[in-house]
Protein backbone atom coordinates (compact mmCIF):
# COMPACT_ATOMS: atom_id res chain seq x y z
CA UNK A 1 0.00 0.00 0.00
CA UNK A 2 1.12 3.70 -0.86
CA UNK A 3 0.33 7.03 0.16
CA UNK A 4 0.35 9.81 -1.55
CA UNK A 5 2.36 12.72 -0.41
CA UNK A 6 0.90 16.03 -0.24
CA UNK A 7 0.92 17.82 -3.23
CA UNK A 8 3.69 21.18 -3.21
CA UNK A 9 2.84 24.40 -4.22
CA UNK A 10 4.76 25.05 -7.27
CA UNK A 11 6.03 28.86 -6.11
CA UNK A 12 6.33 30.02 -2.58
CA UNK A 13 4.78 33.13 -1.76
CA UNK A 14 6.95 36.35 -1.96
CA UNK A 15 7.62 37.59 1.39
CA UNK A 16 5.78 40.60 2.97
CA UNK A 17 7.54 43.38 3.34
CA UNK A 18 7.25 46.67 5.76
CA UNK A 19 6.34 48.76 2.94
CA UNK A 20 5.12 51.91 4.88
CA UNK A 21 2.94 54.75 3.95
CA UNK A 22 3.93 56.58 0.80
CA UNK A 23 4.01 60.77 1.32
CA UNK A 24 4.71 63.38 -1.09
CA UNK A 25 5.79 66.80 0.01
CA UNK A 26 6.54 68.79 -2.97
CA UNK A 27 8.98 66.97 -4.68
CA UNK A 28 10.24 64.81 -2.04
CA UNK A 29 8.48 61.73 -1.92
CA UNK A 30 8.88 58.12 -0.33
CA UNK A 31 7.40 55.72 1.93
CA UNK A 32 7.27 55.80 5.96
CA UNK A 33 6.67 53.29 8.44
CA UNK A 34 4.86 53.81 11.52
CA UNK A 35 7.70 53.19 13.89
CA UNK A 36 9.45 56.85 12.30
CA UNK A 37 7.65 58.31 13.22
CA UNK A 38 6.45 57.10 16.94
CA UNK A 39 9.67 57.33 17.92
CA UNK A 40 10.90 60.48 17.62
CA UNK A 41 7.65 61.30 18.71
CA UNK A 42 7.91 59.74 21.80
CA UNK A 43 11.47 60.28 22.13
CA UNK A 44 10.29 64.23 21.95
CA UNK A 45 7.89 63.68 24.72
CA UNK A 46 9.96 62.15 27.51
CA UNK A 47 13.03 64.84 26.19
CA UNK A 48 10.61 67.53 27.43
CA UNK A 49 9.81 65.82 31.16
CA UNK A 50 13.41 64.78 31.57
CA UNK A 51 14.21 68.45 30.99
CA UNK A 52 11.31 69.96 33.51
CA UNK A 53 12.38 67.37 35.59
CA UNK A 54 16.09 68.20 35.20
CA UNK A 55 15.11 71.53 35.96
CA UNK A 56 13.45 71.10 39.07
CA UNK A 57 16.06 69.76 40.67
CA UNK A 58 18.08 71.68 42.72
CA UNK A 59 18.61 73.33 46.41
CA UNK A 60 15.12 74.82 45.67
CA UNK A 61 13.38 72.34 44.56
CA UNK A 62 10.50 72.34 42.12
CA UNK A 63 7.69 70.61 40.50
CA UNK A 64 7.48 69.35 37.11
CA UNK A 65 4.21 71.07 37.10
CA UNK A 66 5.38 74.11 38.08
CA UNK A 67 8.25 73.99 35.80
CA UNK A 68 6.24 73.58 32.72
CA UNK A 69 4.14 76.22 33.87
CA UNK A 70 7.05 78.63 34.14
CA UNK A 71 8.16 77.42 30.58
CA UNK A 72 5.32 78.74 29.00
CA UNK A 73 4.86 81.93 31.42
CA UNK A 74 2.93 81.15 33.70
CA UNK A 75 5.63 81.12 36.75
CA UNK A 76 4.86 82.66 39.93
CA UNK A 77 7.37 84.43 42.60
CA UNK A 78 11.11 83.29 41.91
CA UNK A 79 10.31 80.56 40.12
CA UNK A 80 11.13 82.32 36.68
CA UNK A 81 14.32 83.38 37.56
CA UNK A 82 15.41 79.91 39.09
CA UNK A 83 14.00 78.08 36.38
CA UNK A 84 14.50 80.65 33.33
CA UNK A 85 17.95 81.59 33.76
CA UNK A 86 19.91 79.34 36.51
CA UNK A 87 18.68 75.87 35.45
CA UNK A 88 17.40 76.20 32.26
CA UNK A 89 20.57 77.15 30.07
CA UNK A 90 22.33 73.81 31.19
CA UNK A 91 19.60 71.80 30.46
CA UNK A 92 19.05 73.81 26.92
CA UNK A 93 22.55 73.14 25.99
CA UNK A 94 22.63 69.60 27.20
CA UNK A 95 20.02 68.80 24.72
CA UNK A 96 21.59 70.74 21.65
CA UNK A 97 24.68 68.98 22.54
CA UNK A 98 23.16 65.41 22.34
CA UNK A 99 21.00 66.18 19.56
CA UNK A 100 24.26 67.22 17.05
CA UNK A 101 25.77 64.43 18.50
CA UNK A 102 22.87 62.15 17.99
CA UNK A 103 22.69 63.29 14.37
CA UNK A 104 26.29 63.50 13.59
CA UNK A 105 26.46 60.36 14.28
CA UNK A 106 23.68 58.87 12.01
CA UNK A 107 25.80 60.55 9.18
CA UNK A 108 29.04 59.05 9.61
CA UNK A 109 27.65 55.74 10.74
CA UNK A 110 25.69 55.46 7.43
CA UNK A 111 28.44 57.07 5.30
CA UNK A 112 31.14 54.64 6.41
CA UNK A 113 29.03 51.68 6.37
CA UNK A 114 30.16 51.44 9.60
CA UNK A 115 28.74 51.09 13.36
CA UNK A 116 31.83 52.04 14.81
CA UNK A 117 32.47 55.24 13.03
CA UNK A 118 31.56 58.26 15.27
CA UNK A 119 33.39 61.59 16.28
CA UNK A 120 35.21 59.75 19.45
CA UNK A 121 36.33 56.91 16.52
CA UNK A 122 37.62 59.48 14.44
CA UNK A 123 39.51 61.96 16.12
CA UNK A 124 37.38 65.06 15.76
CA UNK A 125 36.49 65.37 19.72
CA UNK A 126 40.45 64.43 20.55
CA UNK A 127 41.03 67.50 18.09
CA UNK A 128 38.42 69.64 19.93
CA UNK A 129 40.44 68.57 23.06
CA UNK A 130 43.87 69.64 22.04
CA UNK A 131 42.65 72.92 20.92
CA UNK A 132 40.82 73.44 24.50
CA UNK A 133 44.35 71.88 26.00
CA UNK A 134 46.11 74.27 24.24
CA UNK A 135 43.96 77.33 25.14
CA UNK A 136 44.02 76.80 29.00
CA UNK A 137 47.89 75.33 29.47
CA UNK A 138 49.98 77.30 26.85
CA UNK A 139 48.19 81.10 27.46
CA UNK A 140 50.78 83.46 28.59
CA UNK A 141 53.57 80.48 27.81
CA UNK A 142 53.88 81.58 24.00
CA UNK A 143 52.70 83.58 21.09
CA UNK A 144 50.70 80.84 19.79
CA UNK A 145 49.45 80.26 23.43
CA UNK A 146 48.61 83.57 23.85
CA UNK A 147 46.60 83.53 20.53
CA UNK A 148 44.57 80.75 21.75
CA UNK A 149 44.15 81.90 24.92
CA UNK A 150 42.34 84.76 23.72
CA UNK A 151 40.33 83.02 21.55
CA UNK A 152 38.83 81.70 25.06
CA UNK A 153 38.38 77.73 25.64
CA UNK A 154 35.31 77.65 23.35
CA UNK A 155 36.44 78.86 20.13
CA UNK A 156 39.71 76.94 20.67
CA UNK A 157 38.13 73.71 20.88
CA UNK A 158 35.98 74.46 17.86
CA UNK A 159 39.30 75.61 15.84
CA UNK A 160 40.84 72.31 16.53
CA UNK A 161 37.67 70.52 15.47
CA UNK A 162 37.43 71.97 12.56
CA UNK A 163 41.40 71.61 11.91
CA UNK A 164 40.87 67.86 12.37
CA UNK A 165 37.86 67.09 10.66
CA UNK A 166 39.15 69.48 7.29
CA UNK A 167 42.51 66.66 7.73
CA UNK A 168 40.50 63.84 8.05
CA UNK A 169 38.53 65.07 4.94
CA UNK A 170 41.68 65.97 2.93
CA UNK A 171 43.89 63.05 3.72
CA UNK A 172 40.81 60.65 2.86
CA UNK A 173 39.89 62.52 -0.26
CA UNK A 174 40.57 60.16 -3.11
CA UNK A 175 38.25 61.34 -6.26
CA UNK A 176 35.43 60.34 -3.35
CA UNK A 177 35.43 59.92 0.55
CA UNK A 178 35.86 55.46 1.13
CA UNK A 179 34.36 55.00 4.35
CA UNK A 180 36.72 52.18 5.17
CA UNK A 181 39.61 54.61 4.92
CA UNK A 182 38.37 57.59 6.52
CA UNK A 183 37.76 55.20 9.83
CA UNK A 184 41.71 54.17 9.52
CA UNK A 185 42.60 57.92 9.31
CA UNK A 186 40.51 59.04 11.97
CA UNK A 187 41.80 56.55 14.38
CA UNK A 188 45.46 58.11 13.52
CA UNK A 189 44.26 61.64 13.71
CA UNK A 190 42.60 60.24 17.84
CA UNK A 191 46.10 58.49 18.10
CA UNK A 192 47.71 62.12 17.74
CA UNK A 193 45.72 64.13 19.10
CA UNK A 194 45.65 61.77 22.30
CA UNK A 195 49.46 62.46 22.43
CA UNK A 196 49.51 65.76 21.76
CA UNK A 197 47.34 66.07 24.88
CA UNK A 198 48.90 63.97 27.52
CA UNK A 199 52.07 66.30 26.01
CA UNK A 200 50.48 69.25 26.65
CA UNK A 201 48.80 68.09 30.15
CA UNK A 202 52.52 66.93 31.10
CA UNK A 203 54.09 69.75 31.02
CA UNK A 204 50.89 72.30 32.53
CA UNK A 205 51.21 73.50 35.90
CA UNK A 206 49.21 71.91 38.10
CA UNK A 207 46.00 74.50 38.48
CA UNK A 208 46.16 74.56 34.58
CA UNK A 209 46.29 70.56 34.11
CA UNK A 210 43.27 70.05 36.97
CA UNK A 211 41.41 73.02 34.52
CA UNK A 212 42.09 71.23 31.66
CA UNK A 213 41.24 67.81 32.82
CA UNK A 214 37.78 68.93 33.65
CA UNK A 215 36.71 70.23 30.41
CA UNK A 216 37.83 67.14 28.96
CA UNK A 217 35.83 64.89 30.46
CA UNK A 218 32.56 66.50 29.38
CA UNK A 219 30.54 68.49 31.44
CA UNK A 220 27.50 70.95 31.46
CA UNK A 221 28.27 72.77 34.98
CA UNK A 222 27.91 76.29 34.79
CA UNK A 223 26.67 76.86 31.33
CA UNK A 224 25.06 79.96 30.63
CA UNK A 225 22.47 81.04 27.83
CA UNK A 226 26.11 82.47 26.34
CA UNK A 227 27.08 78.90 25.76
CA UNK A 228 23.80 78.11 24.25
CA UNK A 229 23.10 80.71 22.00
CA UNK A 230 26.56 80.00 19.34
CA UNK A 231 25.23 75.90 19.24
CA UNK A 232 21.29 77.08 19.10
CA UNK A 233 22.09 78.96 16.19
CA UNK A 234 24.60 76.20 14.76
CA UNK A 235 21.97 73.68 14.70
CA UNK A 236 19.53 75.90 13.51
CA UNK A 237 21.20 76.12 10.42
CA UNK A 238 23.22 72.84 9.95
CA UNK A 239 19.91 70.60 10.72
CA UNK A 240 17.44 71.81 8.44
CA UNK A 241 20.99 71.23 5.84
CA UNK A 242 21.28 67.99 7.21
CA UNK A 243 17.51 66.54 7.05
CA UNK A 244 17.56 67.67 3.45
CA UNK A 245 20.51 65.45 2.54
CA UNK A 246 18.95 62.99 3.78
CA UNK A 247 18.15 61.13 0.77
CA UNK A 248 21.50 61.78 -1.20
CA UNK A 249 22.89 59.37 2.00
CA UNK A 250 20.05 56.63 1.70
CA UNK A 251 21.66 56.26 -1.49
CA UNK A 252 25.62 56.75 -1.09
CA UNK A 253 25.13 53.89 1.93
CA UNK A 254 24.24 51.56 -1.28
CA UNK A 255 28.39 52.34 -2.54
CA UNK A 256 29.52 54.90 -5.21
CA UNK A 257 28.33 52.88 -8.16
CA UNK A 258 25.14 53.04 -7.21
CA UNK A 259 25.00 56.21 -6.43
CA UNK A 260 26.26 57.01 -9.65
CA UNK A 261 23.77 55.27 -11.86
CA UNK A 262 21.26 56.97 -9.96
CA UNK A 263 22.66 60.45 -10.73
CA UNK A 264 24.07 61.56 -7.42
CA UNK A 265 27.23 63.96 -7.70
CA UNK A 266 29.27 61.55 -5.16
CA UNK A 267 32.03 63.56 -5.08
CA UNK A 268 30.10 66.81 -4.21
CA UNK A 269 27.64 64.52 -1.85
CA UNK A 270 30.52 62.57 0.06
CA UNK A 271 31.74 66.45 0.74
CA UNK A 272 28.86 67.75 1.98
CA UNK A 273 27.70 65.02 4.45
CA UNK A 274 31.17 64.94 6.03
CA UNK A 275 31.48 68.57 6.55
CA UNK A 276 27.81 68.78 7.51
CA UNK A 277 28.91 66.16 9.95
CA UNK A 278 32.40 67.92 10.97
CA UNK A 279 30.53 71.45 11.80
CA UNK A 280 27.93 69.70 14.40
CA UNK A 281 30.61 67.88 16.42
CA UNK A 282 32.45 71.25 17.03
CA UNK A 283 29.67 72.78 17.78
CA UNK A 284 28.59 70.83 20.16
CA UNK A 285 32.09 70.06 21.76
CA UNK A 286 33.06 73.84 22.00
CA UNK A 287 29.71 74.30 23.91
CA UNK A 288 30.59 71.44 26.78
CA UNK A 289 33.64 69.62 25.48
CA UNK A 290 33.75 66.06 24.44
CA UNK A 291 30.75 64.38 25.63
CA UNK A 292 31.77 60.48 24.36
CA UNK A 293 29.91 57.91 23.24
CA UNK A 294 26.43 59.58 22.78
CA UNK A 295 27.90 59.81 18.72
CA UNK A 296 28.79 55.92 18.68
CA UNK A 297 25.81 54.53 20.77
CA UNK A 298 22.20 56.79 19.72
CA UNK A 299 22.29 55.94 15.98
CA UNK A 300 22.67 52.50 16.50
CA UNK A 301 19.52 52.61 19.33
CA UNK A 302 17.22 54.65 17.05
CA UNK A 303 18.18 51.90 13.69
CA UNK A 304 16.86 49.23 16.56
CA UNK A 305 13.68 51.48 17.59
CA UNK A 306 12.61 52.59 14.24
CA UNK A 307 13.20 49.05 12.55
CA UNK A 308 15.17 50.90 9.46
CA UNK A 309 17.88 49.82 7.52
CA UNK A 310 20.38 53.33 8.35
CA UNK A 311 20.47 55.32 11.46
CA UNK A 312 17.77 57.99 11.33
CA UNK A 313 18.55 61.59 11.47
CA UNK A 314 15.86 63.26 13.59
CA UNK A 315 14.92 59.92 15.79
CA UNK A 316 19.17 59.34 16.32
CA UNK A 317 19.15 63.50 17.43
CA UNK A 318 16.46 63.40 19.70
CA UNK A 319 17.50 60.59 21.41
CA UNK A 320 20.61 62.14 21.63
CA UNK A 321 19.33 65.18 23.03
CA UNK A 322 17.34 62.31 25.77
CA UNK A 323 20.41 60.53 26.98
CA UNK A 324 22.53 63.91 27.80
CA UNK A 325 19.68 65.42 29.71
CA UNK A 326 18.98 62.37 31.44
CA UNK A 327 22.68 61.50 32.03
CA UNK A 328 23.05 65.18 33.18
CA UNK A 329 19.99 64.45 35.53
CA UNK A 330 21.81 61.49 37.10
CA UNK A 331 25.12 62.87 37.86
CA UNK A 332 23.40 65.54 39.74
CA UNK A 333 20.96 63.48 41.95
CA UNK A 334 21.29 59.98 41.77
CA UNK A 335 24.64 59.41 42.55
CA UNK A 336 26.86 60.54 45.90
CA UNK A 337 28.63 63.21 44.45
CA UNK A 338 28.05 65.30 41.32
CA UNK A 339 30.24 64.38 38.53
CA UNK A 340 30.71 65.60 35.10
CA UNK A 341 27.88 64.17 32.68
CA UNK A 342 30.86 63.12 30.29
CA UNK A 343 32.21 60.31 33.09
CA UNK A 344 28.69 58.99 32.59
CA UNK A 345 28.47 58.51 29.56
CA UNK A 346 31.92 56.66 28.86
CA UNK A 347 30.31 53.93 31.72
CA UNK A 348 27.74 53.39 29.22
CA UNK A 349 29.30 53.50 26.28
CA UNK A 350 32.67 51.48 26.70
CA UNK A 351 30.64 48.22 27.06
CA UNK A 352 28.99 48.87 23.83
CA UNK A 353 32.20 49.54 22.04
CA UNK A 354 33.59 46.25 23.33
CA UNK A 355 30.53 44.53 22.64
CA UNK A 356 30.52 46.32 18.54
CA UNK A 357 34.18 44.88 18.31
CA UNK A 358 33.57 41.23 19.36
CA UNK A 359 30.70 41.36 17.54
CA UNK A 360 32.12 41.94 14.47
CA UNK A 361 35.15 39.83 15.47
CA UNK A 362 32.97 36.78 15.69
CA UNK A 363 31.03 37.85 12.16
CA UNK A 364 34.64 38.32 10.48
CA UNK A 365 35.02 34.18 11.57
CA UNK A 366 32.25 32.65 10.47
Amino acid sequence: MSVDAPARPTSAPPPRLRQGRAFRAGPVSGRLHWRQVVVPVAGFAVLVLAAALSMGRGDFPIGVGDVLRTLVGLGEGPQPFIILELRAPRVVVGALVGLALGVAGALFQTFARNPLASPDTLGITMGASVGAVAAIVLSGSSSTGAILGGLGVPLAALLGALVTGVLLFALTWRAGVDGYRLVLIGIALWSAGTALTDWLLTNAEIYDAASAYVWITGSLNARTWENALPLGVAVAVLLPLTLAAGRVLAVLQFGDDTARGLGVRVAGAQAAVVLLAVFLVAFAVSAAGPITFVALVVPQIAVRLTGGSRPPLLASGILGALLVVTADLITRTALPQALPVGILTAVFGAPYLLWLLVRGRRRATL
